[in-house]
């Protein structure tokens, strides 16, 4: 394999289809698409200060590297693609790729970040930006920690642990969400989802879980969280109060305490929904 050490790059597609290439300590700058239609390349210590640096790769891994700001749209359209111990400045990373894998990231713009990508596994990421993750298919995801609106629009097949999400709008029409041990804050959470599972999550949300489709919370609790359920197919399980509840589909809801229910007959079907206060059972009416 050829090996590039401490070279400085500038002008377009400098290295433009290399095959089976390490770079180490190296500078991308002014100049697109540097590694434009790359196989088999590893990368160690790089630095992107342009735009479009891994477009249409296959078989690319990045470790201890940084995306400047000014590196927009570093990856898309590349296959098996890994970034490691990295930092990523730059928005819009990561679209219609397959087979990402994120460990030790931390992007503080990543607006517009990992859209319509496949096979995602992402640990110990940090990321602040509006729309992470939107259409994405296959993620498994651990300890990450999001500062922003909107994540996982329309993402189907996700399953996320340990992590905590600062998100008005989180999960808006994915299908197969599975969050554990978590903690999710933010306006709106969940509508027109099909099959979002939350267990062992703390969650707090201002008309959250409506709109939802088979909706399944296992130990959960919820905080400062009014107006939930409303038209929401749900099986939930509180430890603790909700502080309203308005309009469920149907299901079942049990929680300690439930400071207001409000089933609207000319709405929904109150037969359809059975609501469990510790120690009694009330219908919904």
């Amino acid at each position: 394999m050829k090996v590039i050490k401490q070279g400085y790059y500038v002008g377009e597609r400098p290295l433009f289809g290399e095959r089976g290439l390490t770079v180490e300590d190296s500078v991308f700058t002014d100049g697109e698409s540097p590694l434009k239609e790359c196989r088999d390349i590893k990368l160690f210590g790089c630095t992107f200060k342009w735009k479009y640096p891994l477009w249409y790769g296959e078989s690319i891994s990045a470790e201890n590297c940084v995306w400047l700001e000014t590196a927009r749209a570093g990856v898309w359209y590349t296959d098996n693609v890994s970034a490691v111990d990295c930092r990523i400045e730059a928005p819009k990373n990561f679209r219609r790729c397959a087979g990402v894998r994120l460990k030790n990231v931390s992007m503080p713009n990543a607006a517009e970040t990992l859209w319509s990508c496949r096979d995602v596994t992402m640990e110990n990421v940090t990321a602040a930006g509006d729309y992470l993750a939107m259409n994405c298919e296959g993620m498994k995801v651990e300890g990450l920690v999001l500062n922003g609106n909107y994540p996982f629009d329309g993402a189907k097949n996700v399953e996320i642990h340990n992590s905590k999400l600062i998100s008005k709008d989180a999960f808006w029409n994915s299908e197969n969400v599975a969050v554990y041990d978590s903690f999710i804050s933010g306006e709106y959470l969940g509508w027109n989802a099909k099959n979002l599972t939350f267990v062992n999550c703390t969650v707090e949300s201002l008309q959250g879980l409506c709109y939802i489709d088979n909706l399944v919370m296992k130990n959960c609790k919820l905080i400062n969280t009014t107006l939930a359920f409303e038209y929401s197919t749900v099986e939930a399980d509180i430890s603790g109060g909700i502080d309203s509840v308005l309009n469920p589909s149907g299901g079942k809801i049990t929680a300690d305490s439930i400071g207001e229910l409000t089933i609207e007959k000319d709405r929904v079907d109150p037969s359809k929904t059975v609501i469990v206060c510790r120690g009694r059972r009330l219908e919904a009416c």
